[in-house]
Order: structure tokens, then C-alpha cells, then sequence
């Protein structure tokens, strides 16, 4: 016995259990587009509900990752600013001077064209992480003239930078994977979505400059194919390039994002690099590094937790136990030497 707990007490005091190690995917929070913001010492979890998403937001609290509270709605609709009427998707908040910024997807109820995908991006504010958030403005931040969603935030040098996914409606593009479906009789045309990024102006009221088109999915059929695998299978005739999350590590700028229908088994996560916020941004080789393996599909849109000298992936994914409800997962994420990304997931409680 003492045998078993010095070697416990070493490995706890030497760092090879890591909180990685002792979570239990999935999490017993269910939703999708997960995004876990720490602010003084506790944990704070944001997603875009399964059912309840037609409202606003809820949040979950935790200290220690594992279990967590729900704290009910913290962001609603039913606010004199709200521009929003459904399909609040993909939240991430951020503390900034005190306060809580939380940003986020919604159909836009200014619709003369009655558009079915008429989704914006917009920004609350808030004393707490737990709200309650109102709008900064009663409209999105601004307008591209199609639909949006995804935002992801990233600030240096006083400047902040917004990152967004636009959406496959109405957005068809020749390639030769479209050529292919359409010579299979699998589809007549395929939309994509695609991830771009502008300055946004210091209050958020709008932005600087043009939107950049960071990533897109592949022209040819031989190229990153994972990214296509839900039209190759005859599931969908849409690619999706969407839920980017942006760091940087060692003056190099790391743009996580996934791909493939957001709805089924093969959603992945891959990874791009940069020399600078605004690209151009060049697919890893190893993409994907995370997808549907050992018992989880549908594994995508993360996020990451920078925590205790560790990194986490939080993402969503499915079981066959839990079905087709998305459940929030927590892997590690590592930067090897020569800067290329590992997630040590999916993994499942058996």
C-alpha cells in the first residue's frame, strides 16, 4: 500500500496525471459548440442548446471541470436590444476590463427577403459571467450580405480581430468535388461555407477594413479529402469550413476550424498556421486531428482552455449511448517541437 501511493505521489508532484486524465466524457452537460471561459479560479461553460436554443443561453459553473452546475438562462431574447429570434448559436464570452462580453450567431428578425438563413453575429456585455447579457447594440455588428455564424475573438497588440464562418446557403462553388457529385448523380451543386476574418473597431460597433477569406475547403479531389467526406459518402451536398479558433504560439498564429456536415458522424477538426492574424493560412498535413473514433462521432467545433501550463480541446461529439444529442468532450491538446497540434481524443468512459 505504501508502495502504491508513493508512486501515486510521484506521478501527481511530477505531472504525468493530468486533469486530461481523470475527466469522464462525455460531460453530463449536453449541448453543442462548447466554449469554457476560467475567471477567478472558477470555470464557466457556454453552448448552443440541443432543444432550448430558440431563447438564448444557458451557462454551466464547475470547479474542477468534471462536474457542473447548471446556472439556467444568461442570455434572452426578451431584452429591448435583442435583434435576434431564434437559432442563437456557437456563444463565447470574454473577460476584458472587468467585464463579460459574450458573442454569438442569431437569425436576424430584419429579413425583407424572408431568407432562410438569415444569421448575423452580435455582442452583449455583462458584470458577471453569469449575466445577464444584453446587447451592446439592437443589430448584429454588422451585415455582409449573406449569412454568418461562429464568431471567435482574438486581441493583440490593441487591436481585436473577429473570425466567422460564412454559411453554405445560397453560396454554390464550382471544384472538382463538385464535378464529381454531380457526375455520380449524387448532387447538382455543392455550397460551401467558408472562415474569414476582419479588425473589428475597438467598442465592437462595426469593423476596420474588408473581411479576408482565410480558409475554404479544397478545390481538387485529392486534396485534405477528409474535408469532403460528407459529400463523398452521398450524406449532403454542402462543405463546411466553420468553428475557427485562433491562438498563437512562438510568433506563429494557430487557426483550428472543422469540416464536414455538422449534423453527422464525420464532422473533424483540423488545423492551419500563420505568420500573421490575417493570413494567409496553410492546412496542416496531419489534418484531421481529431474525428469520429472508438465509440464518438460528430466530433468538432472546439474550443481551448489555456490552464495550469496545459491545453484543452472542449468540443462536442455522440454516443451510441447518448445518441444523437451532442455531449460536451474534454481532451488535451499538445504543441510538439516542430509546432504541430495533437489532441490525445476522443475519449470515452466505458
Amino acid at each position: 500500500m505504501r508502495i502504491v501511493m508513493f508512486i501515486f505521489l510521484a506521478l501527481f508532484y511530477f505531472g504525468h496525471i493530468t486533469i486530461a486524465q481523470v475527466i469522464n466524457n462525455p460531460l453530463e452537460v449536453s449541448f453543442g459548440d462548447p466554449f469554457i471561459l476560467k475567471s477567478k479560479g472558477k470555470y464557466y461553460l457556454y453552448g448552443t442548446g440541443n432543444t432550448a436554443n430558440d431563447n438564448g443561453f444557458v451557462a454551466y459553473s464547475s470547479d474542477n471541470l468534471q462536474d457542473w452546475k447548471s446556472e439556467g438562462l444568461v442570455y434572452s431574447k426578451e431584452q429591448k436590444n435583442s435583434w435576434g429570434i431564434n437559432s442563437f448559436w456557437a456563444p463565447e464570452v470574454y473577460e476584458k476590463e472587468g467585464k463579460f462580453y459574450l458573442f454569438y450567431s442569431a437569425q436576424w428578425k430584419e429579413n425583407p427577403t424572408n431568407e432562410l438563413e438569415n444569421f448575423k453575429i452580435g455582442v452583449a456585455v455583462a458584470s458577471s459571467p453569469l449575466g445577464p447579457f444584453l446587447d451592446l447594440y439592437d443589430r448584429p455588428i454588422f451585415n455582409p450580405e449573406y449569412p454568418i455564424i461562429d464568431a471567435n475573438v482574438f486581441w493583440e497588440d490593441g487591436k481585436v480581430f473577429l473570425y466567422y464562418s460564412r454559411c453554405c446557403y445560397k453560396h454554390a462553388v464550382d471544384s472538382e468535388v463538385a464535378d464529381w457529385a454531380k457526375w455520380k448523380n449524387y448532387f447538382d451543386k455543392i455550397e460551401e461555407s467558408w472562415i474569414y476574418g476582419v479588425e473589428l473597431k475597438p467598442d465592437f460597433s462595426g469593423i476596420i477594413g474588408e473581411p479576408k477569406l482565410l480558409l475554404s475547403p479544397p478545390k481538387r479531389m485529392n486534396e485534405h479529402e477528409w474535408e469532403s467526406r460528407s459529400v463523398t459518402s452521398n450524406e449532403v451536398g454542402r462543405r463546411w469550413t466553420e468553428g475557427s479558433f485562433i491562438f498563437k504560439n512562438d510568433s506563429i498564429y494557430y487557426m483550428l476550424y472543422s469540416s464536414n456536415n455538422f449534423d453527422g458522424e464525420n464532422y473533424a477538426i483540423g488545423y492551419s498556421t500563420s505568420n500573421s492574424p490575417l493570413g494567409p493560412f496553410t492546412k496542416s498535413v496531419y489534418n484531421p486531428i481529431l474525428q469520429k473514433e472508438g465509440g464518438v462521432t460528430g466530433t468538432g467545433h472546439n474550443s481551448l482552455l489555456f490552464d495550469k501550463g496545459k491545453i484543452f480541446a472542449v468540443y462536442h461529439g455522440r454516443t451510441a449511448k447518448t445518441g444523437h444529442k451532442r455531449m460536451v468532450f474534454i481532451d488535451e491538446l499538445e504543441i510538439l517541437k516542430n509546432g504541430r497540434l495533437i489532441i490525445s481524443g476522443p475519449t470515452l468512459k466505458q
